[in-house]
């Protein structure tokens, strides 16, 4: 019999709460399993997550293969780090305040307008820079002129 470990849906309308079962491949999602072995809350903040690692462990090594969620949820409880041996960042992420596509936008249209504002003020001081060297140059051309119709006024 192949067994899988994988969620089964508890919970009322819009509000799921899962229960991690060793169910049979061939049974319904919701329908007859083996054994509970932990249950998932995705609604809290954060994510509660209680799993008996011990019997997550006894399956895996009986030859049970986890659903790709269920996968995740043994790798943060730290029962897939047990069967496997090998070490995995089991910290949950930190997710930001999750936000709409049109504040996304307007931070995007933000960043930009201040970055050509930098632009803006970064060439203005080049132009600044470059303006005391012109008038100095333009200083050293003027003395030699009026030195010139300063000498021809003496004759």
């Amino acid at each position: 019999m192949a067994v899988k470990l994988r969620l089964m849906r508890m919970g009322k309308k819009k509000q799921p709460t899962y229960r991690v079962v060793a169910a049979d491949a061939r049974s319904p999602r919701n329908g007859r399993f083996i054994e509970v072995i932990g249950t998932y809350e995705p609604r809290q903040d954060p994510s509660v997550i209680v799993i008996d690692n011990e019997r997550a462990v006894h399956w895996l090594q009986n030859g049970a293969q986890p659903t790709d969620r269920v996968a995740k949820l043994l790798k943060i409880s730290g029962a897939w780090t047990e069967h496997t041996g090998e070490t995995v960042d089991s910290s949950v992420p930190d997710r930001g305040p999750r936000k709409s596509r049109k504040q996304v936008e307007k931070e995007a249209e933000a960043a930009a307008a201040a970055e050509a504002e930098a632009e803006e003020a970064a060439a203005a001081d080049e132009a600044v820079d470059e303006a005391p060297e012109a008038v100095a140059d333009d200083a050293d051309a003027d003395a030699p002129a009026d030195e010139a119709t300063e000498e021809a006024g003496d004759e």
